[in-house]
């Protein structure tokens, strides 16, 4: 779409000392409302702003495009970050613009507004929020706000990430007690039940999906033990790998926190940190008796530059990414504009495709419970006979990327296949027949035979 160049009117000459000095007076005074954490809004009408170029916004389609116009290159199919959308790339390419400016203002709180949608919440005490930085944030982003020190969290451990999760808890000062499941597994209703019996938990935390195993937990029985066994205690989800693959019903499931980030299913380049959370897990900060324990990460400094930004207010507490921010609401418009089951089916009908190739095989996923698998990614054993420093770089060679192990019981003994996003969604592009094929090649040129 053709650009319109604006022309400032030459009635409104600069050489008017009126008009120079109120340009000028823009690069010293904010042109729009700025609200900050500690300042009130200033009045628009200080400024006379009618010799600045009104930029249009900049809108890319919301279809998906099925095929990709991007650089050959190898298929990315590891657990995050995954393929992305041209459309998306091409957000991320975005003129820059003020962080304030009005455009980009809008565009923000649209993409504020589109996370209700995609965590399905319509409660307006919920909050969500996007702060530059990865997913790990997300966890700062609890632990301090949430928890003070020497308060008691139960953490659901299922693998690397929820022992970093619970790492980073007891960093900020929370008294920490793992349920610690078998590799593969996850940890049952039963051994949560007594735990939350015996004493009283600020937190509750557990990971979707941790992606060092590939194991889903479930949340909606979760939630329902919390609520009848400890009801004031928060349910925080890291779900990071499982927002926008598998279903989250933020307000129907009662939970109090759910932290993600842009790269994994949600389709956006890495940078941001997602997250929403509960009026419960707000007005939990607001009854703190302590500051909270982190600066860049803190409710205080950000919520009401998330509350603004909603509104079509600029505001400021540190400075966003605006390309990033473009990216995240194209792809947001881009789910969105399809029914979310839609989307959970399809991921469902692919991981479904992918476990029975690996098992036609002769190959065994980590998570072995097929009601333990994630949908969005496939943790797979090797054989005995083949190593992952031997087969990784036959896929590679085969325009194939496949993650090596992370979980430190079986680093070595286990790959990881990521399958989200536009790899399974748009199936013209054959990520998933290519990765699949790549992988029973792969094996028989490291000399695998099915037994």
């Amino acid at each position: 779409m053709p650009r319109t160049n604006n022309i400032i009117n030459p009635s409104r000459s600069l050489s008017s000392p009126t008009n120079r000095l109120s340009l000028i007076s823009r690069h010293l005074v904010a042109h729009e409302p700025l609200n900050t954490p500690y300042s009130t809004e200033r009045l628009p009408d200080t400024v006379d702003t009618s010799l600045l170029p009104q930029t249009p916004v900049r809108r890319s389609s919301t279809a998906s495009t099925t095929m990709s116009s991007q650089p050959e290159h190898p298929t990315l199919l590891i657990p995050g970050p995954i393929e992305f959308d041209d459309a998306v790339l091409q957000s991320m390419s975005h003129f820059s613009e003020s962080h304030v400016g009005p455009s980009f203002v809008n565009t923000f709180g649209e993409t504020l507004s589109m996370l209700r949608k995609l965590f399905q919440t319509t409660d307006p005490s919920a909050q969500p929020f996007v702060i530059s930085g990865s997913g790990t944030l997300g966890w700062d982003i609890v632990a301090s706000n949430l928890v003070e020190p020497g308060e008691d969290v139960l953490v659901l451990s299922t693998g690397y990430f929820s022992d970093g999760f619970a790492d980073c808890l007891a960093v900020y000062g929370a008294k920490v007690t793992e349920i610690k499941a078998p590799v593969g597994s996850r940890p049952q209703l039963p051994e949560i039940e007594k735990a939350l019996s015996e004493k009283k938990y600020k937190m509750i935390t557990v990971t979707h999906v941790d992606t060092s195993t590939g194991v889903l937990s479930e949340l909606e029985k979760l939630s329902q033990l919390v609520q009848r066994v400890s009801p004031e205690t928060l349910l925080v989800v890291d779900g990071v790998c499982s927002v926008a693959v598998e279903e989250i019903k933020f307000d129907e499931w009662k939970l109090d926190g759910v932290v993600t980030a842009s790269q994994k299913a949600i389709g956006c380049p890495a940078g941001l940190s997602i997250s929403m959370f509960s009026g419960k897990a707000v007005q939990a900060f607001k009854n703190r008796k302590t500051p909270p324990t982190s600066y860049f990460a803190s409710f205080k400094n950000w919520m009401p530059i998330m509350q603004n930004y909603e509104a079509k207010k600029p505001s400021y507490f540190a400075t966003p990414s605006p390309q990033l921010v473009h990216a995240l609401h194209t792809a947001l418009s881009q789910i969105l504009a399809r029914p979310l089951e839609e989307r959970f089916r399809k991921h469902r009908e692919a991981s479904d495709r992918i476990k029975q190739a690996v098992a036609d095989l002769g190959l065994k996923q980590v998570a072995s419970n097929p009601a333990d698998q994630a949908h969005g990614m496939t943790a797979i054993y090797l054989p005995e006979t083949v190593k992952g420093a031997d087969l990784l770089p036959k896929l590679g060679a085969k325009g194939v990327i496949f993650a090596g192990g992370i979980h430190k019981e079986i680093v070595a003994k286990y790959i990881r296949f990521g399958h989200m996003g536009v790899s399974v969604l748009n199936p013209e592009r054959g990520h998933i027949e290519k990765a699949i094929k790549a992988l029973t090649d792969g094996l028989a040129e490291c000399g695998y035979q099915k037994a």
